[in-house]
């Protein structure tokens, strides 16, 4: 089975929505000096958007410092982004930007701290991820 990372700010809407999977997961720290989880094996990551109106700068930081570690980019299976639909086309672009960038798929989207019905659906996602990736291993 593989891992699951997330980032969450302040607000703390990823962080409820990680909570509600019920599933261990590792946050990436708010706190530039903190140290970033262990990432040892392959692993899924929720983030969510932090973008201006044209797009920029949708992924926050600590999450683009992590991601900068080639191990830890190179263990990365997954992302699913989580936005809100207010913001249009910037919805969830985090999710997007990471995908492209580390060459994953998007897995996911959900908004704010997602509904019970994105919370079963990922989780289903995730038992099938994790189920097929023991078998190609």
């Amino acid at each position: 089975m593989g891992g699951l990372i997330y980032y969450s700010s302040a607000s703390g809407n990823t962080a409820r929505f990680v909570a509600g999977l019920g599933l261990a997961a590792d946050r990436i720290p708010i706190n530039d000096a903190a140290p970033f989880p262990d990432c040892e094996g392959p692993y899924v990551l929720i983030c969510p958007t932090y973008a201006d109106g044209a797009g920029r700068g949708a992924v926050p930081k600590q999450v683009i410092r992590f991601l900068n570690a080639p191990a830890r980019r190179a263990r990365l299976r997954g992302v699913i982004g989580a936005g809100n639909r207010n913001f249009g086309q910037t919805y969830a672009r985090a999710a997007d930007v990471i995908a492209a960038k580390c060459g994953v798929p998007v897995l996911y989207k959900f908004e704010l701290a997602g509904t019970p019905t994105d919370i079963a659906r990922v989780r289903a996602g995730l038992d099938t991820l994790w189920s097929s990736e023991c078998l190609t291993l």
